[in-house]
């Protein structure tokens, strides 16, 4: 099911209006979701970086593989045959230069979980991006998850983390002022490449037999960051990128503020979210908590390049009983 509908602030009768969308008031915020998974199961949220869709995984009405794939599905660690699995497409839309918090993006969960009826999801898994809406969703909405699994998200920015994504929305002005919007974001992806990734990583995959000639070795790094940094452009504007950058950047959540049981899982070498931000967000949450701390040559990315060590946890957690009633 995928639906872009008008999102009631309580849904009455959520199959009527997910068939029929005109039934829905017109005065209320627009969203755009997608659930997959057993009708009636209960209901598990997944959320990835920004550059995340509403598509987590394939299903019957959509067999195009989704940005989770390998983790999301019938017999995968988030098993669609017992649970439900909803994503989001984040705001904006990219056609407008909106200021939008993760504050913001956790309203739009709640809406979208008014709108099929859901009184409380079983639990919100959120990755990078996701996880900071997760924490705001735990702050702001409380009463709408039984349990916040967080991966590879803090309660705010690292200051170096924010400096880099500083000087990416730079670029991006620079490029939009000069006619060169596309190149713009390009770049500024590619730099983003490079806190993503260990140099491990750029190791093994870019130069496994690394050659004597430096500029060949050069020449490959940059042919590899060109080609990621492009693939991104062809799908973005300048204004979600800086829109959701900002957000990034903005992102404050007060721990205490969470009571709901969250576990955080920590990646030792993700230079974006330090490891010692996972502890201290663990240490002040104001429920009950846990922490899982992970190693892996992917570093901020091992939610997607290394799921394997990730989703055995995240399977593990999901069995908890959390009493959701929906």
């Amino acid at each position: 099911m995928t639906a872009t509908i008008k999102l009631p602030e309580r849904a009455h009768d959520p199959e009527t209006a997910l068939s029929d969308a005109s039934r829905v008031p017109a005065t209320t915020r627009e969203s755009s979701f997608e659930i997959i998974g057993k009708r009636g199961a209960p209901v598990v949220v997944v959320l990835g970086g920004i550059s995340a869709s509403r598509h987590v995984a394939s299903s019957p009405s959509d067999p195009t593989a989704g940005w989770w794939e390998n983790v999301v599905g019938r017999g995968r660690p988030i098993d669609t045959d017992r649970f439900r699995v909803l994503g989001i497409d984040y705001a904006p839309d990219g056609t407008t230069p909106n200021v939008v918090s993760t504050a913001d993006q956790a309203d739009r969960v709640a809406f979208a979980l008014d709108h099929l009826g859901v009184r409380r999801a079983h639990a919100v898994i959120g990755a990078s991006y996701g996880g900071m809406v997760a924490l705001a969703l735990g702050a702001r909405h409380r009463e709408r998850a039984g349990r916040l699994i967080v991966i590879s998200a803090a309660h705010r920015s690292d200051p170096v983390s924010t400096a880099l994504r500083h000087l990416q929305r730079r670029v991006i002005e620079l490029g939009s002022a000069t006619g060169r919007e596309r190149d713009a974001i390009a770049i500024a992806r590619g730099i983003a490449m490079t806190t993503y990734l260990t140099a491990e990583h750029l190791a093994e995959r870019i130069a496994p037999d690394a050659p004597a000639d430096r500029r060949a070795l050069e020449s490959r790094i940059g042919n590899f960051l060109k080609s990621r940094g492009e693939q991104f452009a062809d799908r973005w504007t300048s204004e979600r990128y800086t829109a959701l950058s900002l957000s990034l950047d903005l992102h404050d959540v007060i721990p205490e503020a969470i009571q709901i049981p969250t576990c955080v899982i920590a990646v030792s070498s993700d230079r974006l979210v330090p490891v010692e931000d996972c502890r201290e967000l663990a240490r002040r949450l104001g429920g009950p908590a846990q922490i899982i701390e992970l190693d892996s040559p992917f570093g901020h990315d091992a939610f997607l390049g290394d799921a394997c060590r990730i989703a055995p946890f995240v399977a593990e957690l999901l069995k908890i009983d959390t009493g959701v009633v929906q």
